[in-house]
């Protein structure tokens, strides 16, 4: 309901003297609270005036709430056309005028609705049972993940690797796309999907896997958990440029999660290593953490080349000689977003070189809201919030670990009281200290935490409780020798920081403990459903379900639900289902989707990857020693997994002609023990 009476008016003073002007007449519809300044995200040292708002906000919400399992989006795919990672930097701009492209348009509609697959695959042999009646409702979540929160206006980003299509960076979308000026309005769309939802069929919990934030900034993780919290929005940085016209730009008042679902937390490498690739002070000669609070877009090379020995490398060309010192070397400026263009002209991108920066490096306007949280303040950060719990789960750390203090991000929580479901927190991303030069995506359990993942095992296992492990990275699914695999060290490694469990081990040990039931993850962008079938056939209750989630920011933008039951036969059912975010047509929401589109349509990345399991093969980055294969639960003869499965729509009735979603209901056998006990604690006829 619109009050004409109240109105926001903000007046910035930059500390260079830049004159005062207004910054913000936004309308939108509800009073929020007078008291912005702490979540308002201005630069450091700005004078700030805050009055009463007034939110006209139906020209905003949301509209069309439906899961995939009633409707896929569906757009072309030219398949016929190669991808040309050039034309992302013309995307926003030829998206935003409307302009016709034979590749690329970012236009969509509704098709078919995805089937949910019912799914055997761990069962007993034999099993001849595949609908049994879900007899009690233990637990119905959510499940979000990479939303990838981006300062578009940071100094120290890379988007001039992806525009100059550098080997290892041109079809990378996550340093840059057009996505890149929605990031916090698409999340505020799936929030309230979510509570759209909610009042369908109510969710106990919801839960985040990870890379809350692109580049482990303080204004990032904010602009996150503000959106959760419903705050005013400012989606800008530095200057603030644009913040009184450019739609992505312009201040909002976010929905907010309903307050009565507790939503919980789990660290990705995004959110506490530099890019999700490098630690912020593995060498604090190289700058890196000054370069986020700067006055001047930072130089560097290309620093994702894996072919490297030492850390200070990865900051020199591949064809340019590595000097002594590692800051001589820096040959581009790597550019930022221009808030002031309605589609987001990158600025400031070039070799040092070039004439146009005679001058020296192009200033922007620092931004203290832009420093890099150590793990520890981002961990702290959850506990701002007006959201239940207080902490998104990092509250119920143990205090006695001795990591604690240092940002231990592992914990268990029991999510519905008298159900006997855990849910086991596990962060296994890298380590700051590791010394690794490799980039740091990998799968990585310290001794620490190694140790306390097999006591909550254990734990859950003597008190009769299923458990589903939440975890940013998957595991056995991506290549060897990729960036995303179980980390096997490299020849910078100490032995202090080796891997405290090979995947073989980790697998087998879950294997051990048939109460797992579901391993979920994010990472990877994907939503791939993978079985570990029990080595012993005769103990099929060993097998477990491995669950991954697509990216909020990249298409195809979904999260997922999960109802979890128990069914008439004593077994448990796990029905998964992908949820696009209902947008209304013409918001910075709808916009984002357009780009996700658009960007598909142009880099035409494959998202529904099966990896060839092999039985050994040499890490590139060493080329000395081979590595055993990236999954013990399946043939090493170099096929792929048949439990990783994908449904072709294009030929239905309002065919989907691309399909990068998996809705699936998974069975499990609970062990003799477990279903004694169910028996006990939920009797019915079978």
């Amino acid at each position: 309901m619109k009050n004409d009476n109240s109105q926001i008016t903000l007046d910035l003073e930059d500390v260079n003297g830049i004159s005062r002007r207004k910054f913000l007449k936004y309308s939108t519809g509800m009073l929020a609270a007078v008291a912005l300044y702490p979540q308002l995200g201005f630069g450091y040292g700005r004078k700030i005036q805050a009055y009463p708002i007034a939110f006209d906000y139906s020209a905003y919400p949301i509209s069309g709430v439906a899961t995939t399992a009633q409707r896929m989006l569906s757009f072309k795919m030219n398949w016929s056309s190669p991808a040309d990672s050039a034309l992302l930097s013309q995307a926003s701009k030829n998206l935003y005028q409307h302009t016709q492209s034979a590749s690329y348009d970012g236009k969509w509609s509704f098709g078919a609705a995805l089937p949910v697959q019912q799914r055997t695959d761990i069962m007993p042999l034999g099993y001849s049972n595949p609908t049994p009646t879900r007899q009690t409702k233990f637990v119905n979540f959510f499940a979000i993940t990479d939303i990838h929160i981006t300062d578009k206006e940071s100094p120290n980003q890379l988007i001039y690797l992806q525009q100059q299509d550098a080997i290892y960076s041109g079809k990378n979308s996550s340093i840059y796309s057009p996505v890149m000026m929605y990031t916090t309005h698409v999340l505020d769309a799936a929030i309230q999907t979510v509570n759209a939802l909610h009042q369908q069929n109510s969710f106990d919990f919801g839960i985040s896997l990870g890379d809350t934030c692109n580049n482990t900034q303080y204004n990032e993780l904010r602009w996150y958990i503000d959106v959760f919290d419903g705050k005013v929005i400012i989606p800008s940085s530095g200057a603030h440029v644009g913040a009184d016209s450019i739609d992505y730009q312009m201040p909002y008042q976010a929905a907010g999660l309903d307050k009565t679902i507790p939503w919980y937390q789990v660290l990705g490498n995004h959110d506490h290593f530099f890019i999700g690739s490098f630690p912020v002070d593995a060498d604090p000669t190289l700058g890196i953490r000054d370069s986020y609070i700067a006055d001047a877009i930072w130089s560097v090379g290309d620093i994702l080349v894996p072919n490297f020995t030492t850390f200070p490398a990865l900051f020199s060309m591949e064809n340019i000689k590595v000097s002594s010192d590692p800051l001589a070397s820096r040959p581009y400026y790597m550019g930022n977003i221009d808030g002031a263009s309605p589609y987001g002209n990158i600025i400031n991108m070039g070799t040092v070189t070039d004439l146009v920066f005679a001058a020296g490096a192009p200033k922007v306007v620092a931004d203290q809201n832009r420093r890099s949280l150590l793990r520890a303040e981002w961990v702290q950060e959850f506990y701002n919030t007006t959201t239940q719990p207080v902490g998104h789960g990092f509250n119920l750390v143990d205090k006695n670990n001795p990591e604690s203090a240092n940002g231990f991000a592992c914990y268990s929580f029991v999510p519905k009281e008298g159900i006997p479901l855990k849910v086991i927190v596990l962060d296994n991303t890298q380590s700051e200290n590791d010394g690794s030069a490799d980039i740091h995506g990998h799968g990585y359990l310290d001794a620490n935490r190694w140790a306390w993942l097999q006591a909550e095992l254990a734990a859950g296992q003597a008190d009769n409780q299923l458990m589903i492990i939440a975890a940013h990275i998957p595991i056995a699914v991506a290549a060897i020798g990729s960036e995303l695999e179980w980390w096997l060290g490299d020849n910078t490694t100490t032995a202090e920081y080796e891997n405290a469990v090979t995947i073989d081990g980790l697998v087998q040990t879950l294997w051990e403990h048939p109460n797992v039931i579901a391993w979920i993850a994010g990472h990877r962008h994907t939503n791939t459903v993978k079985a570990f079938i029990s080595p012993d056939p005769s103990k099929s209750e060993q097998g477990f379900w491995q669950i991954e989630s697509s990216s909020l920011r990249d298409f195809p933008q979904q999260f997922r639900t999960f109802e979890l039951y128990l069914n008439s036969d004593y077994t448990v059912s796990i029905v998964t289902i992908n949820v696009d975010p209902a947008i209304k047509e013409g918001t910075p929401a709808a916009k984002s989707r357009e780009s996700a589109i658009a960007t598909q349509q142009i880099l035409k990345t494959n998202l529904t990857p099966n990896v060839p399991n092999s039985a050994n093969f040499t890490l590139p980055y060493s080329g000395s020693f081979p590595v055993p294969s990236m999954d013990p639960s399946r043939p090493q003869n170099g096929t792929t997994d048949e439990t990783i499965q994908w449904v072709n729509l294009s030929t239905s009735k309002n065919g989907v002609p691309y399909n990068a979603s998996y809705n699936a209901e998974l069975f499990k056998q609970l062990s003799p023990q477990m279903v004694k006990a169910m028996k006990e604690k939920y009797p019915h006829s079978t």
